[in-house]
Parts: C-alpha cells; structure tokens; sequence
C-alpha cells in the first residue's frame, strides 16, 4: 500500500501523545489550546453532540466543566495507525456528589498538519449513566435483563 506524500507517521504519533496530555490534563483554562489540536472545521461526534469546528467543540467542553462535578479523562489505550487512532479511556465525574465513571472509546482522524480532523466518541449510555438514576434507571434495568440472551 502507498501511502499519500504528505503522511508522516511522526507527526501523527506526536500530534496523539500531544492529544492525550491534553484530556489528561483537561480543565476550563487549557480549552484556548483547542485550536493548535483540532482543524478549524473539525467534526465532533458524541452520542449527545454533533458539531462542526473548534468553537462548537469548545462549547462542548465548557457545558461538561459546567454541568459536571471533578470531570477527568485517564486514557487507558492509544492504537496508531497512519492517520487514524483509537483512544480508550475512562472519564471520572462525580454527579450528586457519588463518584462516576465512564468507559468509552474515541475514534480519531489526524489531517495532514496533524490536528484533528475527525473526532467520534463511542460510549453507551444507558449502561454507564441512564441506569445509575432513580426512576430512568429500574426501567433501563428491567429492558437490559428482558431483551438479555437466556445465560447472559
């Protein structure tokens, strides 16, 4: 396979280490590096946003500082490959003051300066949130255990 003049694994591999110490370290005041890590017209995708650009990403990011109790990101995976990359991690959170956590899995795509292009977060919600409130989360319950494989 032939991969395009302008790939350079390096910059790729540095722009995910730069990626992770960013999460990692994840607070209202470094959102201003947003646009030395995301292209301009970046595409997010959670499975509650859907946006376009690093100033609708940043938006995403001051609601969670602002609706969220201690968010923090620990990246437990990195997988590389040419321009794209697998991320797993855990987002710890308290909500109503209990301790949270969320497993999930990031599918990036780094362009050709080595900023994210293509950003797609992976996570279920109803397993790591929805079941984890009162009254949404005995009927999450019930539908998990109702539609499970008999053995499962």
């Amino acid at each position: 396979m032939k991969l395009p003049p302008d790939h350079n694994p390096g910059n790729c591999r540095a722009a995910l280490a730069g990626l992770v110490r960013f999460y990692e370290t994840l607070s209202p005041d470094t959102l201003d590096q947003l646009p030395s890590i995301y292209a301009a017209d970046a595409h997010f995708k959670d499975p509650f946003n859907d946006v376009v650009g690093v100033e609708a990403i940043s938006g995403i990011f001051r609601h969670m500082f602002a609706t969220v109790e201690a968010p923090r990101f620990e990246v437990t995976t990195r997988l590389l490959t040419g321009r794209e990359a697998m991320l797993g991690w855990d987002f710890h959170l308290r909500l109503r003051g209990r301790p949270r956590v969320i497993r999930g899995v990031t599918h990036l795509g780094f362009d050709a300066d080595g900023r994210v292009c293509r950003h797609r977060d992976y996570w279920d919600p109803a397993e790591e949130l929805y079941e984890h409130l009162p009254l949404l989360g005995s009927l999450m319950r019930w539908l998990k255990k109702r539609l499970a494989s008999p053995g499962a």
